[in-house]
């Protein structure tokens, strides 16, 4: 199992480059940041810094989308990372959440984001692709290598990620939901006629390692929140628990906690003191979250490693930032590494 870390791109840009450097001093393959450009800075410009300051780490975006930026911009930028810095970057991106919604704006239909994708993808590799009736291709660009992971929760859109994603993000870290979205990722790719083993799964949920219960649970509340957001979608699409046109059923775990929700405000949106989260109740911070010790991380990502997670992405956003990362690398990711061995 590979480990990302999520960050926010608060400023001081700088802080964010010593996490980079500090996760991957601890061990940690990748580096992802938030993509919402008014909320936050500019990742793209703080992904060059990263990049510039560290030698391995693989940088993208959680998530870009299809709407707030245009595909060809999108697809240079990675290009031109890549040629920078080696390839060491990786496109995250989804219909669009926080980036749209503070603009007024409305997440992307599943046929825009398929073709963003292959738009972006065939850019990034350094091919040529035909866009608007045109066909378009970086002259600058030779041996430019882009992977593009969609981030998925309602039924179709986990086909989609099946079909035609290299990747697979899941934002959160149930392992009864991973289990059926994992599934049904596979199934897709499957009956797409591409190998379900070729495709990496990440699953990404705040990370915090401590003993007391009530304060982590405090500090990560706030990502019920966010995941809420993306439910509501999938509950006003599909109903609550019901049959999916896409097939399966979306659980009712992942549904029946947003009953209380009454509004939420983007203004807050990814932080510790978010104030429009008291509907997520402890249950799901808990099931949504990775807490508590070395040990219970350990067993828990080993549940979410045999269902066939490839990679943890752990959210930085809590006041114990430091010491997770230190714990991080100096047991949970040598365990981890070590139960992929014993399982060969």
């Amino acid at each position: 199992m590979d480990f990302g870390v999520v960050l926010q791109t608060n400023p001081p840009a700088a802080r964010v480059v010593q996490l980079a450097q500090l996760a991957e001093a601890h061990g940690f393959g990748h580096v992802w940041t938030f993509d919402s450009h008014l909320l936050w800075e500019e990742p793209y410009v703080i992904h060059s810094a990263i990049l510039a300051n560290t030698h391995r780490v693989s940088v993208g975006p959680f998530v870009t989308n299809p709407a707030t930026r245009d595909w060809t911009v999108t697809a240079s930028v990675f290009a031109t990372l890549n040629e920078m810095y080696g390839n060491r970057t990786v496109c995250g991106i989804g219909r669009g959440d926080s980036a749209v919604r503070v603009t007024g704006g409305r997440p992307t239909t599943l046929r825009e984001l398929r073709d963003a994708i292959h738009v972006i993808r065939e850019l990034g590799n350094s091919r040529a692709v035909e866009y608007n009736g045109t066909t378009l291709q970086f002259p600058w660009s030779h041996g430019s290598s882009l992977e593009v992971w969609v981030a998925a929760y309602g039924p179709l859109a986990l086909k989609l990620a099946g079909e035609v994603g290299d990747g697979f993000i899941l934002q959160l870290a149930d392992v009864d939901i991973a289990a059926w979205m994992i599934r049904t990722v596979r199934d897709a790719a499957e009956a797409a006629g591409r190998d379900p083993d070729s495709l990496s799964f990440c699953v990404a949920a705040p990370m915090y390692i401590g003993d007391d219960t009530t304060h982590m649970r405090e500090q990560c509340r706030w990502f019920g929140g966010m995941v809420g957001n993306h439910v509501a979608d999938i509950v006003a699409k599909y109903g609550q628990g019901a049959d999916s046109p896409g097939g399966g059923v979306v659980p009712e775990a992942l549904t029946s906690y947003i009953a209380g929700r009454t509004g939420y405000d983007y203004n807050t949106h990814g932080k510790a003191d978010n104030d429009h989260v008291d509907f997520v109740p402890d249950e799901i911070v808990d099931r949504f979250c990775v807490l508590g010790s070395a040990e219970e991380h350990i067993a828990k990502l080993t549940q979410l490693k045999d269902l066939g997670v490839t990679q943890f992405a752990g959210y930085l956003q809590h006041d114990s930032k430091e010491e997770t990362l230190r714990v991080y690398g100096e047991t949970v990711i040598p365990a981890l590494r070590e139960h992929v061995t014993a399982k060969r």
